[in-house]
């Protein structure tokens, strides 16, 4: 049974749009572990300086050798995971470059008659909706999680902090510990603006969207429009839409890239 050719290239397409979605996940999440890297490599830094004047000046630096044994325990534990990360990378980039020869050797493989080309770009556009709503929530849940860290960690040091005036040992190192937690939290959080990504793209999703139920029940600007010309419109409008977005997650990143300037 021969398939039909652009049901190939739908499916090419959602597999692309996947894999996508999979290597911008794994490269957010390099990002973040190097982010805890250095912070943990900073902490380190810091922890051992006290523990050597400590060392000169009093007797009492259990506190902080067991800190400094805390922080050493997790920058190498993040560097592990970043190494074992950097081969599950080249893996998915290897992933999205076979899905995306697969979608271009699926695409030649179409007849040129626009209308079915455009109802296929019609179509196929319901996995463009599905892929930005899915980076949405991700996002969503990313920004979240780190919100919850950093407001109930913020509320459970400051108690601990008013509980404790120094003398548990255990108690001080939970403390600090939770207290560098949320401090690394906010720093990606706000490096990263997952909350203004999400809303991104969910916006976009809603917008394309819109434009597929008025493009098949000929409301707004698809009014009158025999059946041709709402696809041709409507191919154009999607692709304005998707431009925005593209150009909405440069200026994020150059956001970010200009308030990493700037704090150095």
């Amino acid at each position: 049974m021969t398939l039909d050719p652009h049901e190939v290239y739908r499916e090419k397409f959602a597999a692309f749009t996947l894999k996508e979605a999979d290597l911008r996940a794994a490269k957010a999440l390099q990002r973040i572990g190097w982010l805890i890297l250095l912070g943990s490599l900073a902490l380190t830094g810091i922890l051992g300086y006290t523990v050597i004047v400590g060392l000169w000046k009093s007797n009492d630096g259990v506190t902080r050798w067991i800190s400094l044994i805390i922080v050493n325990i997790l920058w190498i534990a993040c560097s592990c995971w970043l190494y074992r990360n950097h081969k599950n990378l080249a893996s998915k980039a290897s992933a999205f470059r076979d899905a995306l020869q697969k979608r271009q050797t699926a695409a030649a493989q179409l007849s040129l008659d626009t209308t079915s080309g455009l109802r296929v770009y019609r179509e196929a556009s319901l996995d463009v909706i599905a892929s930005y709503r899915a980076q949405a929530s991700r996002n969503r849940r990313v920004h979240n999680l780190f919100q919850l860290i950093i407001i109930s960690g913020s509320i459970v040091v400051s108690t601990l902090t008013a509980m404790n005036e120094g003398s548990n040992a255990v108690l001080s190192i939970f403390t600090s510990s939770l207290s560098a937690l949320v401090g690394i939290s906010a720093g990606v959080t706000g490096y990263f603006k997952f909350r203004e990504r999400g809303t991104s793209s969910q916006s976009t999703a809603d917008d394309i969207e819109k434009n597929y139920n008025a493009s098949g029940f000929q409301l707004g600007d698809y009014q009158g429009m025999e059946e041709n010309s709402r696809l041709i419109h409507y191919a154009g409008t999607v692709e304005r839409i998707k431009e925005e977005q593209r150009k909405r997650e440069v200026q994020l990143e150059q956001s970010t890239s200009h308030d990493e300037r700037s704090a150095q």
